[in-house]
């Protein structure tokens, strides 16, 4: 399937297909670019390319590029922010998945496994806990247990809702109040993966509170600092989107006023938490890519 995925992409030709391998391309490593540009494969995920009836993802364009920069057997680098024996906490790089899914896709929690496997030189599999997610677009720092134990007390933390977590979104438009608390109940469609306001009482709604203040603006865009109070699918792409700011490259709950290809800008900035072990408060941060939009927005994302 690969194969005829990339031939449809970049012709069928062998001159093509020395394009694509690092072992027959000239110049050496640091000319390993395809001759047609990049622009080309973005521009075939903004279109829904289809190949076969698998959407291309942009994880799988990712991970063409990387393979032809650094071999076929390359694995996904891992940014870690902070390990000890009981906990990792590292920053997820965007568009991929946090845990294995229908996809294929390769995701954080197989790579960081695999990346504790081979710096430690561990037989067999290992264990890491999944404490929490976020959205498969959405990038930033997250913790993984390294111990049964540490992933009880820290899941039962998610629970209390005693895990402190900060985000930087950069949304469409300028809100009317610098500081705002959003209550609403939310109601997922599993099958089109949706998430909808609705009323209390609907079966299956949860409610969701997150508490927004507005940092900057820039034009038509508008740096947000959201702390989640509550953990929905999607949650903060939803109720912005639903007070009619919509996070900028969102194409689920923003497809309206955004782009095919624009990358969400809706970042895990921070993440405090007690110790599962030592008992005492820590706390992560990680910041976004100095990129559009947040380039905008770079003197207050410090």
């Amino acid at each position: 399937m690969a194969n005829r995925q990339l031939e449809r992409i970049w012709g069928d030709s062998e001159a093509n297909k020395d394009e694509l391998h690092p072992c027959r391309a000239q110049g050496g490593r640091d000319q390993l670019r395809p001759a047609r540009p990049e622009s080309v494969l973005m521009e075939t995920i903004a279109a829904g390319y289809r190949s076969g009836d698998k959407l291309l993802s942009s994880t799988y364009i990712a991970h063409i590029f990387y393979v032809m920069e650094y071999g076929k057997d390359a694995k996904m680098k891992i940014e870690i922010i902070y390990e000890d024996n009981h906990i990792i906490v590292v920053e997820k790089p965007v568009n991929i998945p946090v845990q294995e899914d229908r996809t294929g896709d390769l995701d954080l929690l197989s790579a960081v496994k695999e990346d504790i496997k081979i710096r430690y030189n561990k037989p067999g599999n290992v264990y890491l806990g999944l404490i929490h997610r976020l959205d498969r677009p959405v990038g930033g720092v997250m913790v993984f247990a390294k111990t049964s134990k540490a992933a009880s007390r820290l899941s039962d933390a998610v629970r209390r809702h005693a895990f402190d977590k900060e985000y930087a979104a950069v949304v469409r438009g300028k809100p009317v109040y610098p500081r705002s608390r959003l209550e609403d109940f939310l109601v997922k469609d599993k099958q089109e993966n949706q998430v909808y306001v609705t009323e209390e009482g609907v079966e299956g709604a949860k409610k969701a509170i997150l508490e927004y203040e507005l940092l900057a603006s820039s034009g038509d865009l508008s740096l947000l600092s959201v702390n989640l109070l509550t953990g929905r699918p999607h949650q903060i792409r939803v109720q912005l989107a639903n007070i009619g700011f919509p996070i900028f490259g969102d194409q689920k709950y923003g497809s309206s006023v955004n782009k095919p290809g624009q990358q969400i800008a809706l970042w895990a900035g921070q993440l405090g938490f007690q110790h599962p072990v030592k008992k005492e408060p820590v706390s992560f941060k990680s910041f976004p890519p100095k990129e559009e939009p947040w380039k905008q927005f770079s003197a207050y994302l410090k």
